[in-house]
């Protein structure tokens, strides 16, 4: 088995549908455009969801990397 590294996964993720949590129970679905070494992500086409539901169209967004919790492929 080969292992992984968290870039790694983040590279297979470029370019498909991510849902990121952020600090604050903000959740941002989208398409993960690119990212840095410090896990700043830049998400197209972003959904600011609240408990699983739309609540506004963010379209590009800039995450900092110190309030993403976690990345997640999403449909």
């Amino acid at each position: 088995m080969t292992e992984k590294r968290p870039f790694d996964i983040l590279n297979t993720a470029l370019n498909n549908n991510v849902l990121v949590k952020l600090k604050g129970e903000v959740e941002i679905r989208g398409t993960l455009a690119s990212f840095d070494m410090h896990m700043n992500l830049v998400i197209d086409n972003g959904e600011e969801l609240k408990n699983g539901e739309l609540r506004r169209k963010l379209g590009t967004v800039l995450l900092r990397g110190d309030t993403v919790v976690f990345v997640s492929p999403s449909q």
